[in-house]
């Protein structure tokens, strides 16, 4: 018997990444799942890569809001809706609860499911849902998400947390390089040059490449001007997912600022290195198969010493354990 499952968590990056493992857990417990899953445009290949999704639904709410009213725009707000009243689901989850996500839940047909009043970051959401349900509010963001999926399919969270994207790491061969991920959305996460310059120091003396990785213009001028004068060192085109997610699976560690894309890597099963400045750890952790190093906190960024000793050991228990970095396979499934 099929159950037919909505899943609605469009954005961002890391929160997609974080609802990963809440996937695989749906796979295993749920038999027959046939899981669909609502996602912002710029966003959608993360989905997609798990193979217990069977359709990625594509929203523009991004773009959409920036012309509401355009012809263009209602068209396509006019086809999603479409989309979704055609569909009958058994469970419609929402992941978010917030506003911005309940327009979209309440367009899809099924038993709509998500956080009650008190566990909600937007308290109103919890009044669309026909059935809601508590959990902690201050649990890292792949706890919340697993353990409210368990609630609405009435399983038990079990084991670590399977990312489902071995597809694109099995028999990847890694590269003697350093991935580095030195921008981010706001200027008061970025790290101060002279600390980068230590780390790079360090990963150079280990033989590692160093790739760094940036967006826009003033991210790729910024990223070029902490390489200057090193040999072996570029920055990346910008690119896509895909490309990006290629790059972080053949890459002996990763360091990053606290982005989506330091999230990924640390899904992707490689020692990551995450820097927090301007964000806190606590509900945001780096998780993932392979050694994770969450350092710093909001206001109290790591010193580079904190940092290379970091990654001194997430080489060291790479050298030690190398299979650790397989993630286990996913059981089950649609």
């Amino acid at each position: 018997m099929t159950t037919r499952i909505l899943i609605v968590r469009t954005s961002s990056l890391g929160d997609l990444v974080h609802m990963l493992p809440a996937i695989s857990d749906i796979a295993r417990h749920v038999p027959g799942a046939l899981i669909d899953w609502l996602a912002e445009e710029s966003f959608a290949d993360i989905p997609s890569w798990h193979p217990a999704v069977h359709e990625v639904i594509r929203v523009a709410h991004r773009r959409w809001r920036r012309h509401w009213w355009a012809t263009d725009t209602r068209r396509e707000r006019a086809a999603l809706r479409a989309t979704l009243s055609e569909r009958r689901y058994d469970v419609v989850l929402d992941m978010q609860a917030l506003m911005k996500s309940i327009w979209l839940v309440r367009q899809a047909r099924g038993v709509r499911h998500g956080l009650d009043w008190k566990s909600a970051r937007e308290p109103l959401a919890s009044l669309f849902y026909d059935v809601r349900h508590r959990v902690e509010f201050w649990q890292p963001a792949i706890i919340r998400q697993r353990t409210l999926a368990a609630a609405a399919f009435g399983y038990a969270v079990e084991g670590p947390p399977d990312f489902g994207l071995q597809a694109l790491t099995d028999g990847v061969e890694i590269e003697p390089a350093a991935l580095i991920m030195p921008s981010a959305s706001r200027d008061d996460k970025l790290w101060p040059e002279a600390d980068w310059q230590q780390v790079f120091d360090d990963l150079q003396g280990r033989g590692l490449a160093l790739r760094l990785l940036a967006g826009n213009e003033a991210e790729q001028a910024r990223a070029r001007e902490l390489i200057q004068g090193r040999s072996d060192a570029v920055v990346l085109p910008r690119m896509g997912l895909r490309q990006v997610a290629d790059q972080l699976a053949r890459a002996r560690i990763m360091v990053g600022l606290d982005s989506g894309l330091t999230h990924l890597s640390a899904g992707l099963g490689r020692p990551t290195i995450g820097i927090y400045k301007a964000s806190t750890p606590v509900r945001t952790p780096l998780q993932g198969p392979a050694y994770t190093a969450s350092l710093g906190e909001r206001g109290q960024a790591p010193d580079a010493g904190r940092v290379r000793a970091a990654i001194a050991e997430a080489l060291d228990e790479a050298r030690a354990s190398p299979s650790r970095a397989e993630a286990p396979a996913l059981m089950g499934g649609a």
